[in-house]
């Protein structure tokens, strides 16, 4: 059930040729390559003793490993070893979403993903990215390039600009993972956004956030991390509603006859926000965007 309007197709597929979106990732565009949120979530559960019900609730069961242990580094450790094991996808593959993109002349990639998957992706392509980390925390590091606005940091098509919002598996401590640290993101988000000379979305993400249109891949609209995520940029970053955007997410895992009408109120409840959905996996979106190429000139 995919239910998106050809208008919206229309105006996507002519973005994407002219770069003119902005890809942003989410888990689900690892789906077969990295294990799911909920599999980590349980492994991590039954290695830690996670006493409670939720045990599929990856914040929940890393916020308890971090009261464990008495810190986080330690569980984002632990987080980034499962992940950095895991096989690379096949970029080649048509119904592969990293290599779909790659091909896009977009100068902005976004991600909340720890891997470096769209990395990868990208210079399979022939691509030069640049990669950096949102300092979400006092404890990172930033390139005082990118913050500057130098000739080096203005990304293009030939060499687009990587932001992880969530940190990378090469530094466990830019993980936003725990209860703690989302909160602590978006407490961070908002102070950066009142400073005088703010560090978090630099000019290049907050070009990339509000004059064009986003691409989400790989997010559930069920999932509170995802509308944890959006209403944080919706309020430190007000235009971002200038564009309409697409979401790519699976259909809400109920019972028969009541998926479509949880559909509708999905929809209604994001049209505020101006996001048209498709409902499917990555690769169906894959499969269809190619076949939708191939007729729309």
């Amino acid at each position: 059930m995919h239910e998106m309007k050809d208008a919206d197709w229309e105006r996507l597929i002519s973005q994407l040729r002219k770069g003119a979106c902005t890809p942003f990732l989410g888990a689900g565009a690892c789906a077969g390559s990295l294990p799911s949120g909920a599999q980590l979530s349980e492994r991590l559960a039954a290695r830690w003793g996670y006493p409670f019900g939720d045990r599929a609730n990856l914040t929940k069961v890393t916020h308890y490993g971090a009261m464990k242990f008495g810190e986080s580094i330690h569980v984002k450790e632990q987080v980034c070893a499962e992940l950095a094991a895991a096989g690379v996808p096949d970029f080649s593959d048509p119904l592969e979403p990293h290599g779909l993109l790659a091909g896009f002349p977009f100068p902005v990639y976004l991600t909340t993903n720890y891997d470096d998957f769209i990395y990868q992706s990208l210079k399979a392509a022939g691509k030069d990215p640049n990669v950096a980390l949102c300092p979400w925390h006092g404890g990172l590091a930033f390139d005082e390039d990118l913050f500057r606005h130098k000739a080096g940091w203005n990304p293009g098509p030939d060499a687009p600009l990587i932001y992880h919002l969530h940190g990378r598996i090469q530094d466990p401590s830019s993980l936003v993972i725990t209860e703690d640290d989302y909160l602590e993101f978006v407490f961070n988000l908002a102070y950066d956004r009142a400073a005088e000379t703010p560090i978090m979305l630099p000019a290049a993400v907050m070009r990339a956030l509000t004059t064009r249109s986003l691409l989400f891949v790989g997010y559930s609209l069920q999932d509170w991390t995802f509308r944890f995520l959006f209403n944080s940029l919706h309020r430190a970053v007000p235009g971002i509603n200038r564009r309409r955007h697409i979401s790519v997410q699976l259909a809400p895992s109920v019972d028969g006859t009541a998926v479509g009408d949880l559909q509708r109120e999905l929809q209604r409840y994001y049209e505020d926000w101006k996001v048209s959905i498709f409902w499917g996996t990555p690769a169906q979106f894959c499969e269809q965007l190619r076949e939708r190429m191939g007729t729309i000139t």
